[in-house]
């Protein structure tokens, strides 16, 4: 069942980085953070979940493989977020117009497209 609640005003990192991981994961806005919300649940309420060693694998403290499997799931879940997060911020049309270089991508279609530096 899905309920209606008041608004609630979000940091713009956060609804950015939710924005961008919907598109990968084709949820809407909304249902990425709901996702993200319930994760954040069931990984305070687990106590079968390490929360200490998942935050020092997250802040690179700490070895993935010495986690379980749901410890596991966890770090990549914030890793995948972490991504996400990063690729929003890139630009690389701006920084190559900025030193003049030429550059080339896949459309939509997998063709070549390639911009050449203007100057």
């Amino acid at each position: 069942m899905t309920r209606s609640s008041q608004s609630t005003r979000l940091p713009a990192d956060v609804y950015e980085s939710a924005a961008a991981a919907a598109r990968i994961s084709s949820r809407t806005v909304p249902q990425q953070i709901a996702h993200w919300a319930r994760i954040g649940r069931e990984l305070e309420m687990s106590p079968q979940v390490n929360h200490r060693e998942v935050a020092r694998v997250l802040a690179g403290a700490g070895s993935y493989d010495s986690l379980g499997e749901r410890e596991q799931a966890i770090v990549r879940e914030g890793w995948v977020s972490r991504i996400n997060e990063l690729r929003t911020d890139l630009d690389y049309e701006s920084e190559f117009a900025a030193t003049g270089e030429s550059y080339s991508e896949a459309d939509e279609n997998g063709h070549l497209v390639v911009h050449r530096a203007r100057g």
